[in-house]
């Protein structure tokens, strides 16, 4: 009786108790106080020891062991083969996922984002496929010094369905992943191909998991097609990312059934904006219409009316709905092809802000004042009506071309649109005071022709339309930041943090030898990159400036730790204006809901759903990045000896990146192709230089080359490069030609 006691006193020192009787009806022992238990035993524990240690009944028995399990599947224990429980850390392992490389060799990327990568042999990665979440040992250190590892255990296997190509040999099917980080060949039994033809693209569910004693086996379960069907591009792409593209039934149903209508009882409680007139600015071929805006003179300035897509009336926290938009975490915007967030009876129905239709949403109503700073806000659940639906080009020509016949067909919204445009100068303004980022960069737009293949690639120039509707944006995700931070609600904001001390020594060591410096110290502001960037503007080689100074910069992530947005020069910020597109809008657009609602919002795994929201958005820019690679290739498989000028767009430690003039497509420029000589990448500098010509090839250089292959299973196109005599080669002279080293002694030695 008395150890019955002393075991229910453990349980009553829980660190964690109240989080645990907040989110379960039935609370057992937290993580925290089964670790902190297991090391006060201090030696491996069976189970049923632990148990009994714990004061776990039998009712709860259940729950614990599910507990155990996602312990050991996050590596926070170890079970044994003797079934016994170890702490992980006890026994030097590190959890982590799985990073494959196409040469066979991988890394584990450590949960503990303190904790070093650790280098994974070709050995090693047969035993895994990428993405698979494993506990190491570290072993020492390789030759290059850095960890190296064995695997003991796998925790989670994270492929069970892959897509590849299938490859015939000696009477046996073998398929090869996709995914170039996946390098085992899947092996498919003769009654398990469904008679796939060599070259086909097919989806395989993995029957035997790779293993150091086997190989990985699988089942064909279904025929994509051939590298030259259209659309295939997209479905190699959905599968090979993990991108879920179909909805449940469930999900559907849910959907479907609010119709197309607003119900007129749901307009009770809102303020009803029907009567201004409020209107959409989007791309041509949009059709999710999330934002609509509307300004007019005030007393003190201007009131500027951010109308955004209620998407929280209709997708409710923990629905089906919510949990598939979740897993999704955004729309992923294919050329051609949309895979949204939620079902298009949503995403370009009820919840989109279509013309002359009644639409519920949450306003953001600002006053801004005559120097364009925003005064004061309010947010409040709406009813609207859009009075029109406006492209970027259309509202242009409207406002800055004077197209008399466009002005008159919008006569309804011309005064709306003229204080929108007035607004936005103000605002502007303001952006420049705060000395936020302005980089040049073109855009490009892919066209197609009627069989589906790229026709040509042009490129997308932003006028004042786009600015408009950008800063307005701005302005209601800022405000959005400031409440959430007021009244301390948990949501997710955007952060985008200052640069690491690692890119900045970079980034100087590169300056230097253009005569530029960055003020600021280890802290530079974004005024300190603002003034840089001034200086850069005006150059002959601004454009290899700027990208250099670009790829010095944080990537954004969302966080429920607010860290200011450097980009922006915003000290908070987050995103409120896509929740039709973007799951971490809808998460803000329930937290203010609820605030003015003054009902309570709690967020499990907060901290977790950041991370989750950051990584769909990562997996979203591969899986297009992808599907565009294969189009260009695509497209240049009747080019190959043709003759291009283009310019160095990325150098690596194998050679060069080259960007062709007019077409707007990448092709590699191997190392081996530069000339006669060993070349060695030169990282803060952007160049690969030669040991003995001396000869350098550096970033926004301008070269002539050929296509000399086209790899549709790599998606690579390689070059040769032009004028190459005796291991030097000519560069050709830019229309802004510059060059960098004009004062840099030992460069002229090279010449």
């Amino acid at each position: 009786m008395k150890n019955k006691k002393n075991n229910r006193k453990i349980r009553d020192r829980d660190p964690q108790k109240a989080r645990e009787i907040a989110q379960y009806e039935n609370p057992i022992p937290s993580r925290e106080l089964i670790l902190e238990v297991m090391t006060e035993i201090g030696v491996p524990i069976k189970k049923n020891d632990l148990v009994s240690a714990l004061d776990i009944q039998e009712e709860e028995l259940i729950f614990f062991e599910k507990r155990i399990r996602a312990m050991s599947r996050e590596g926070q224990i170890l079970i044994n083969r003797k079934d016994v429980l170890c702490i992980a850390t006890k026994l030097s392992l590190i959890a982590g996922k799985i990073q494959g490389h196409p040469d066979g060799f991988g890394f584990l990327l450590p949960d503990n984002k303190e904790d070093k990568d650790v280098f994974l042999s070709p050995r090693e990665m047969s035993k895994v496929f990428n993405n698979d979440r494993v506990m190491i040992q570290v072993t020492g250190e390789d030759r290059k010094g850095r960890l190296e590892g064995t695997i003991i255990e796998v925790l989670e296997r994270a492929n069970n369905i892959i897509v590849g190509r299938v490859v015939q040999g000696n009477g046996v099917t073998i398929v090869a992943a996709e995914d170039k980080r996946i390098n085992q060949d899947i092996l498919i039994p003769y009654n398990l191909d469904l008679n796939a033809e060599e070259g086909q693209v097919v989806e395989v569910e993995i029957t035997t998991q790779p293993s150091i004693r086997e190989k990985p086996m699988g089942k064909i379960i279904k025929i994509l097609g051939s590298y030259a069907d259209s659309g295939i591009e997209i479905e190699i792409a959905l599968r090979k990312h993990h991108l879920p593209y179909e909805f449940s039934k469930e999900a559907m149903n849910q959907a479907n059934q609010y119709g197309s209508e607003i119900d007129p009882n749901e307009i009770t409680g809102r303020i009803d904006l029907r009567q201004l007139s409020l209107i959409t600015i989007d791309g041509e071929t949009a059709r999710d219409f999330d934002d609509a805006v509307y300004a007019e003179p005030s007393k003190d300035g201007w009131r500027l009316i951010v109308a955004i897509a209620d998407v929280s009336a209709y997708v409710n926290k923990g629905s089906n709905l919510d949990e598939e938009a979740l897993e999704r975490g955004n729309s992923v915007y294919f050329p051609r092809r949309v895979i949204p967030m939620l079902p298009e009876s949503l995403s370009n129905g009820l919840c989109s802000l279509n013309p002359n239709v009644d639409r519920l949403c949450m306003v953001c109503d600002m006053n801004i004042s005559e120097l364009g700073k925003v005064t004061s806000y309010t947010f409040y659940p709406s009813v609207m009506q859009s009075k029109a639906r406006l492209t970027y080009t259309i509202a242009d020509e409207i406002l800055n071309k004077q197209n008399e016949e466009l002005k008159k067909e919008y006569q309804h919204i011309y005064e709306n649109l003229e204080n929108l445009h007035r607004i936005f100068k103000l605002l502007f303004n303001q952006r420049k005071k705060r000395g936020a980022l302005e980089f040049d960069s073109t855009e490009t737009s892919i066209i197609f022709d009627a069989n589906g293949k790229i026709d040509h690639i042009k490129p997308i120039y932003r006028n004042e339309a786009h600015r408009i509707i950008e800063e307005c944006m701005l302005a209601a995700n800022v405000c959005s930041a400031e409440f959430l931070q007021e009244k301390e609600v948990d949501a997710l904001f955007r952060n985008h943090e200052t640069p690491s001390e690692e890119k900045l020594e970079t980034l100087r060591g590169f300056l230097i030898e253009f005569g530029l410096f960055l003020d600021g110290g280890n802290s530079p502001t974004v005024k300190h990159y603002g003034q840089l960037i001034n200086q850069i503007s005006s150059r002959a080689d601004a454009h290899l400036l700027q990208t250099v100074v670009l790829r010095s910069m944080q990537q954004a992530v969302y966080s429920n730790q607010n860290k200011g947005h450097f980009g922006l020069a915003y000290e908070s910020y987050t995103h409120f204006t896509s929740p039709i597109r973007r799951y971490p809008d809808l998460i803000v657009h329930r937290a203010i809901k609820a605030k003015i609602q003054k009902k309570k919002l709690k967020i499990k795994d907060i901290e977790r759903l950041g991370e989750h929201c950051s990584g769909t958005e990562r997996r979203a820019d591969d899986a297009t990045r992808d599907v565009e690679s294969w189009l260009k290739c695509y497209f240049m498989q009747d080019k190959i000896g043709e003759i291009y000028e283009g310019t160095i767009s990325g150098v690596t430690g194998f050679g060069l990146f080259v960007e062709l003039d007019g077409i707007f497509i990448e092709g590699l420029l191997h190392v081996t192709e530069l000339g006669n000589d060993y070349f060695t990448f030169e990282k803060s500098k952007h160049a690969m230089v030669g040991e003995r010509t001396h000869l350098s090839y550096r970033l926004g250089d301008r070269l002539k080359v050929k296509v000399v292959r086209v790899d549709m299973e790599t998606s690579k196109i390689d070059l040769a490069l032009m004028n190459v005599n005796n291991g030097k080669s000519k560069k050709i002279k830019s229309r802004k030609d510059t060059n960098h080293f004009s004062k840099n002694k030992r460069v002229r030695k090279r010449k």
